[in-house]
């Protein structure tokens, strides 16, 4: 894991549970997982033959029959209660220095970049009534009275638990793998100005600061503690990156002033009509031949029914309530609806390009952790 002066520091005992935590996941999904094909193949396959004289059409009709099966509901078990022991062990770790935390996150006196916050915004309530991905108090949750950086603490080191790496050593991962796809499809491409919408923490954020020196960076979120964290852990790599608080369906910033608007694993955490708005804002917010591109896992439309329902796994199970229905939409005739060319629009599978040698060495059978190799690249060219 890449370290930086203003990460959480675990001691003994958390650094053997975040290890074991680690170990434990990709034990349940990587051997426990293939489980679930044998269940569905022996058991409740032929059941639903025998029942409807035919196989399931639907990630649905697979659910009614697995949801019953010994085997699926022990795996999902394991997997939600490995979740929530990492969640568990990351706050007991940064409750226990919040108090330093917060010195060490104060905004320093010379910054490369900005913070801005607005003690007035509102939480839109498809974000503020979800504890996504079981985090107690979601992304918005207030520890304490001041200056709370809670949640952006116990998330930073987080992500890299429960992913083993493959996200990259500071879980940058998501933004490499867009600059991958813009370095390779538009080698002339050198946006000047670039905005990260939902950047949290700016994992995928600080990648497009190496990747196009001299560009002005800049990155919103709705969670004031996630961006005081994230302001910090960016001052603290040394990058210049501008972070506000702010709802991406409607920004402050003016039109047709940016190059490059994109969004890394963030679109499933909203709602329909936010996403019509936020992406109707990436039209507003583009120049002429400026890119919108958002990353997020694999669309259902090429798997079978059977591989819908374990990918699905986190609409009902892991607080992404959203995450389904995002994955079933015709997102070229989204972005049509909002004003862009649907001939300049595009949905593309890419490689994690950090998680390429891992899974070549590490994943034998494990389908979850091999499909998760995997992106799928939304966007559009104004």
């Amino acid at each position: 894991m890449g370290q930086h002066s203003v990460m959480a520091e675990a001691n003994h005992d958390e650094s053997s549970r975040e290890d074991f935590i680690a170990s434990m996941y990709f034990h349940v999904q990587s051997t426990v997982f293939p489980g679930n094909q044998l269940a569905y193949d022996g058991h409740a396959l032929p059941s639903f033959k025998r029942d409807h004289n035919r196989a399931p059409r639907t990630r649905h009709e697979v659910r009614g029959v697995m949801e019953k099966e010994p085997f699926y509901q022990w795996w999902s078990s394991l997997r939600r209660t490995t979740q929530e022991m990492k969640q568990a062990t990351g706050e007991e770790m940064v409750h226990r220095q919040i108090g330093s935390l917060i010195e060490k996150t104060a905004p320093p006196m010379y910054a490369k970049g900005s913070l801005t916050l607005d003690p007035s915004f509102k939480i839109p309530r498809y974000l503020s009534e979800i504890d996504f991905h079981a985090q107690p108090g979601g992304y918005f949750g207030e520890r304490v009275a001041k200056d709370d950086v809670t949640v952006g603490a116990i998330y930073d080191p987080g992500v890299y638990v429960l992913t083993q790496g493959f996200m990259g050593r500071y879980c940058e991962g998501a933004g490499a793998s867009v600059i991958n796809f813009l370095k390779r499809s538009r080698p002339g491409f050198a946006p000047m100005r670039i905005l990260d919408i939902g950047c949290s923490v700016g994992h995928s954020t600080v990648p497009y600061a190496d990747a196009y020196p001299g560009a002005e960076i800049q990155a919103i979120d709705a969670s004031a503690q996630m961006l005081r964290y994230g302001h910090a852990r960016t001052e603290a790599m040394g990058y210049a990156i501008h972070y506000s608080q702010q709802n991406a369906e409607r920004t402050d910033f003016e039109s047709g002033s940016f190059d490059l608007v994109m969004s890394h694993i963030v679109l499933h955490e909203t709602s329909r009509q936010a996403l019509n708005n936020i992406i109707a804002e990436c039209k507003r917010l583009l120049r002429p031949g400026g890119v919108m591109i958002h990353i997020e896992q694999r669309q259902h439309g090429d798997m079978e029914p059977f591989e819908q329902f374990t990918y699905d796994w986190d609409t009902l199970n892991n607080n992404e309530p959203f995450w389904g229905t995002l994955h079933d939409m015709d997102l070229v005739e989204l972005a049509a609806a909002q004003g862009f060319d649907a001939d300049k629009a595009f949905v593309s599978l890419q490689p994690n390009v950090l998680a390429d040698d891992m899974f070549d060495t590490r994943i034998g059978d494990g389908q979850d952790f091999k499909r998760q190799s995997v992106w799928s690249l939304f966007g559009a060219e104004a």
